[in-house]
């Protein structure tokens, strides 16, 4: 993930002592994620593969192979993962072929209404389509009426249900995953193919689509991957026929005190996160997380063939569809799906002002009393002061290992950086899951469990690719020009550092401080193993209340998490803006 830089106009002692300095930036985030990732992630193994005296043993590993409960576990994770990842990839697609084709204004305000649910937290989102789908939810309702349902049936629990959660949940990350590799293809290459007797579709199938492939991929990679780890989706959501391996994971620290079959569980998980990461990286390059261009590959000599086709068969279709203005039902298409992804999370706030004591749409009457329930509750007060605490001093942390992580990274060249990029990058693989059980491995000899301390570092371990990615983007668009000059007139190191580069880079500083932020705030699954019994986080309550009732209080939690998540994401548009045209 190298930028082009010019190169300083004053030349350093040596090159070995070039790299040295190129190097040190990055060693505090380097050293970071040795200690609590990769330390983790090498207990998670120990655990499932040593035994208690030490020794090598696949004992946990038969324990799984032997019990069909186990391996019926083990085909719905995959399934599930798999149906969602075709879902959204499917029905994402047209959405981000919409949006590269726009110009820069057009397309962030669609992004804006996109990312406000991806940052909305999961709890939030599952909370809504609890009341949505319940037996007295206003979609059940209309199933119902439509003759899709029969008698006092519901939609959830179901398998339906948990697709519809874990969809709505992820649908905007494979948007997001195509978007960047759907820009980088060149226009030029379709002008070329109409010059030589291409028609619309026939341009589509043979250029477009190839070239986007990558970016196919990968979307459905990741969210594969993402789901593999998720645990309150189907929780919520899903029958005992709909269990995951991450509840598992959870049932048996929580439950059982089984730490050896939660970390052979886990690095089940683990193993296969490793595999997409390879064939993540083989397919599009992980420097396409940061929005570089993805590497070209053409489809095989038969694949294009049928490509041909499909092209000229659709083509009179498509010219057909060109007269009339077919950009219309693909922007209708897409408001359909902002939409969807929108009103769910939307549907929570009237709720919370209800002056019932139950939930129900629409609701009764106007009051504030369920505000007042959450901010005059001790419980929910501490809660939400801790998580306020907590995910600033992680943003904080995050954004200070970042920065220096992401500077190394545009000074290495491209035979360190690739490895270093991949390493800053690698929470967001793995399932967090995975990360929190190592975690709690680790925290629990050096005693950290139960205390801020170790949320801080269990939330930066998550929020730092974040961090890395937003600030990649600012680095690339970053003029190395300025920094030389200012070399040249004598400036020090430090004097560049502060009245050029953070200047500057101020935009996308704010953004990541604000992203590690939410990341933080809005996380329950290394709250769940590490925040301790007593002192909980704002998700952590929400989780345990909302296993007991679903109450207005929840509402108005869901209500205070989206004002949060949308400030945060008005700021960084408005800063991402504002940037753009100075």
């Amino acid at each position: 993930m190298k930028t082009d830089r010019p190169a300083p106009s004053r030349l350093l002692p040596s090159a070995g002592y070039a790299r040295a300095r190129a190097w040190l930036p990055a060693l505090p985030a380097v050293l970071f994620l040795a200690m609590f990732f990769l330390v983790p992630v090498a207990e998670i193994l120990r655990g499932g593969f040593v035994s208690a005296d030490g020794a090598l043993t696949a004992a946990q590993l038969n324990r799984i192979a032997a019990s069909p409960v186990y391996a019926k576990v083990l085909w719905s994770t995959f399934w599930i993962s798999g149906l969602t990842a075709l879902i959204c990839v499917v029905a994402g697609y047209p959405v981000a072929y919409l949006l590269a084709q726009l110009g820069g204004r057009a397309r962030d305000r669609w992004l804006l209404w996109i990312m406000l649910p991806f940052w909305t937290s999961y709890l939030v989102k599952t909370y809504a389509w609890m009341l949505l789908l319940s037996q007295s939810g206003a979609l059940t309702a209309l199933a119902r009426a439509l003759g899709l349902l029969g008698g006092d049936a519901s939609i959830v629990p179901s398998l339906a249900g948990v697709l519809i959660g874990m969809v709505h949940a992820l649908l905007p990350l494979a948007v997001m995953t195509m978007l960047p590799i759907m820009q980088g293809i060149q226009q030029s290459l379709g002008q070329a193919a109409e010059t030589l007797g291409a028609g619309p579709a026939t341009r589509f199938f043979t250029v477009f689509l190839p070239l986007s492939a990558p970016g196919i991929a990968a979307a459905g990679l990741l969210v594969f991957i993402t789901t593999l780890g998720f645990f309150i989706v189907p929780a919520l959501l899903g029958s005992p026929r709909e269990t995951m391996v991450a509840q598992l994971v959870i049932a048996s620290v929580l439950e059982l005190f089984d730490l050896r079959l939660a970390g052979a569980l886990s690095a089940l998980l683990l193993l296969c996160s490793i595999v997409v990461f390879y064939v993540y990286d083989r397919l599009a390059g992980l420097s396409s997380l940061a929005g570089e261009a993805p590497r070209r590959r053409g489809a095989s000599g038969r694949m294009m063939g049928l490509l041909i086709a499909l092209g000229r068969l659709a083509d009179p279709l498509a010219r057909t569809a060109s007269r009339m203005r077919a950009a219309r039902p693909l922007r209708l298409y897409t408001l359909g799906v902002v939409a969807v992804l929108v009103l769910p999370v939307i549907i929570v706030i009237p709720i919370a002002f209800t002056r019932g004591s139950f939930v129900s749409l629409p609701p009764q009457g106007f009051s504030l009393q369920w505000f007042e329930t959450f901010l005059a509750s001790p419980v929910w007060r501490a809660a939400f002061l801790r998580s306020f605490a907590v995910g600033f001093s992680t943003a904080a942390l995050a954004l200070a290992l970042g920065f220096g992580a992401t500077y190394a990274l545009t000074r290495l060249s491209s035979r360190w950086a690739k490895p270093l990029f991949a390493l800053f990058i690698a929470p967001l693989i793995v399932p967090r899951i995975v990360v929190a059980i190592g975690l709690l491995y680790l925290f629990a000899r050096l005693g950290l469990t139960g205390t801020d301390a170790g949320l801080v570092i269990g939330h930066t371990v998550l929020a730092l690719p974040y961090v890395v990615v937003t600030l990649a983007a600012g680095f690339k668009r970053f003029d190395w020009r300025l920094v030389d000059a200012a070399q040249i007139l004598g400036a020090s190191p430090w004097a560049r550092l502060r009245t050029v580069m953070l200047p500057m880079l101020a935009p996308s500083l704010i953004s990541a401080f604000l992203f590690a932020f939410v990341v933080s705030f809005d996380d329950l699954t290394v709250a769940i193993f590490v925040s301790g019994g007593l002192n909980t986080t704002l998700p952590k309550q929400m989780w345990d209340d909302i296993q007991l009732a679903v109450t207005p209080t929840l509402a108005a939690v869901s209500t205070a998490l989206v004002v949060v998540v949308a400030l945060v994401i008005a700021v960084s548009s408005y800063l991402k803006s504002r940037n753009d045209h100075s």
